[in-house]
């Protein structure tokens, strides 16, 4: 008997955010652009607003609080409960270094986000992965299928620069067994990560 499942289940807080009135578009776009749900708002005096809304945790625990600050110059307040769960249409986003997936950058989200996250996120790895001796595919997938590609180029070590005058054949059997050795290195190879790869997942591309 083949399991289904009937739902994904995603837990969501309760946020309450209050800040000066101005700002009041700022908030009103940073809750929905991170799948909130405003539910209400009001003025607690002539010049400050309280806003209600529903948030998925995930939403909140990535940099949702910077770019609250960000948004508010510092000035906006930022409080929330847990509020259960809600089904939610969620898919997980691979990364894969030459075809061989990383765990520790696989991440769970909404299937809307999937794209855009994931274009982001193999752009971000681009520019903090150190370049090898073989080039480095980075791609993200989804269901099977590869969301975005990005290529950091091999480092090309000139083989043939002890090479003077016009010894053809030395030069073309250094550049052959270069590529050889090339061709086990991308095979066999392990691409080493930075910690930065590791943060530059952890945050959103603004919006």
């Amino acid at each position: 008997m083949q399991d289904t499942v009937e739902a994904t289940m995603e837990p969501y807080v309760s946020a309450t955010v209050i800040f000066p009135e101005q700002y009041m578009g700022q908030m009103f776009e940073l809750c929905t652009a991170h799948r909130g749900e405003i539910q209400n708002h009001t003025f607690i005096d002539e010049s400050r607003v309280m806003l209600k809304c529903r948030l998925p945790t995930a939403e909140v625990v990535t940099d949702f609080f910077d770019k609250l600050k960000s948004k508010s110059q510092g000035f906006a307040s930022f409080d929330y409960e847990e509020a259960g769960y809600d089904a939610s249409d969620l898919v997980k986003m691979e990364v894969l270094l030459n075809g061989e997936p990383v765990d520790a950058l696989a991440a769970v989200m909404h299937r809307k986000s999937v794209v855009t996250v994931g274009r982001d996120m193999a752009k971000r790895l681009k520019e903090v992965i150190r370049r090898q001796l073989f080039d480095i595919i980075i791609q993200t997938a989804a269901n099977g299928k590869v969301v975005a590609r990005e290529t950091v180029k091999q480092l090309r070590k000139n083989v043939t620069a002890k090479c003077y005058g016009g010894d053809v054949s030395r030069k073309m059997k250094l550049l052959n067994k270069q590529k050889e050795g090339k061709k086990r290195m991308k095979k066999f190879g392990k691409v080493e990560l930075p910690q930065e790869a590791f943060l530059s997942v952890m945050t959103k591309q603004d919006e």
